[in-house]
């Protein structure tokens, strides 16, 4: 009887069976949707080399538009900004820096980079500053005792390479002398890049004089019209670099003793103790006790800087002997991990 193809029908094997026809009388309904069993185009692609594919999701996600903000769009920097006076105050330090840092500061083959000493100095430093201000607050000052602070400081970082340039030298020849007797033609042999450092910081104390001198005597004379201008236009700009450039350059110079690194790695910390003290020396003499708190506090303001200079100075040295194997005296050790 016909069903419509909705009847029970027969399953393989000519057995009566529920729709679909299974075997056995299973519950089935048909074959799975899809290609027919009888294709006159045979079986569909199963896929790439690489197996079956993933069946493609017929609803794709799609996600949401951003939806417009009413904020104000970001503002342009404006042209005018690169003429402004602090872009540049900022481009005249940074390229004043670079010009110093590359010619007053530089690694010698043997420096030791150990971030433990540089963190360590820095710490004497910030600490050093703080006593200083809290000694100040705690006793207060005399009339203009922080601008004399400040200028005996400035006047310090300037004065150093002076003193460097004067007083190392001696101090170079003494650590050579000191070395054993087969290593003294090699440490000689490293002098250039510190006596080059020192040509270029008194090239720059001359043609920085020099300027100014020139300055003053063009000041003097009567200069009109464009010749005036011209004039004024290149002192301006000579000053406006050449000052920063100075300032910075004594002070990586007082920082790096001239790159007497370059002549042993032990050399900068005994350079830098021995003029602390010779500072601390010109500074009794010349001002005596500091006038603030009582005798105590007054000893503590003298000799607390040089003190605290020269034991983190004898640990650094005792470091590098240890960590390092660096010596002053005894055979030249192989560069360590830490060198660069």
């Amino acid at each position: 009887m016909a069903t419509g193809g909705w009847g029970p029908g027969t399953g393989p094997g000519g057995q009566a069976g529920h729709p679909g026809g299974t075997a056995g009388g299973g519950q089935g309904w048909g074959p799975p949707p899809g290609q027919p069993v009888n294709s006159p185009y045979g079986l569909p692609p199963q896929g790439g080399p690489y197996g079956p594919t993933a069946p493609q999701n017929p609803y794709p996600y799609v996600p949401p538009a951003p939806v417009p903000t009413r904020g104000r769009a970001p503002r342009r920097r404006s042209r005018l900004w690169f003429f402004s006076l602090p872009y540049l105050t900022g481009s005249i330090i940074r390229s004043a820096h670079r010009v110093a840092s590359r010619l007053f500061v530089q690694a010698g083959q043997d420096h030791i980079q150990d971030r433990t000493v540089d963190r360590v100095q820095t710490a004497r430093t910030v600490l050093g500053a703080a006593a200083t201000v809290l000694l100040f607050l705690v006793y207060g000052t005399d009339q203009g005792g922080w601008q004399d602070a400040a200028a005996g400081s400035a006047a310090q970082a300037l004065v150093a390479p002076v003193l460097l340039i004067v007083g190392g030298p001696l101090i170079i020849l003494g650590f050579i002398y000191y070395a054993p007797p087969h290593l003294r033609p090699h440490l000689r042999s490293r002098l250039r890049v510190p006596l080059k450092t020192v040509g270029w910081y008194v090239t720059t104390v001359l043609v920085l004089g020099g300027i100014l001198f020139g300055i003053s005597l063009l000041a003097k004379t009567d200069l009109s019209g464009w010749q005036g201008f011209c004039v004024g236009i290149v002192g301006l700009v000579a000053l406006a670099w050449g000052l920063p450039f100075f300032v910075l350059a004594s002070l990586y110079s007082a920082r790096s003793a001239f790159n007497t690194g370059h002549v042993h790695p032990m050399l900068p910390p005994v350079v830098t103790m021995v003029f602390v003290w010779v500072f601390a020396i010109f500074n009794f003499i010349d001002s005596g006790m500091p006038a603030q708190g009582p005798p105590g506090v007054q000893l503590c303001s003298l000799l607390g800087g040089p003190v605290s200079v020269t034991v983190v100075g004898l640990w650094e040295l005792r470091r590098m002997r240890t960590r390092y194997g660096v010596r002053v005296r005894g055979q030249a050790p192989a560069p360590a991990p830490g060198f660069r």
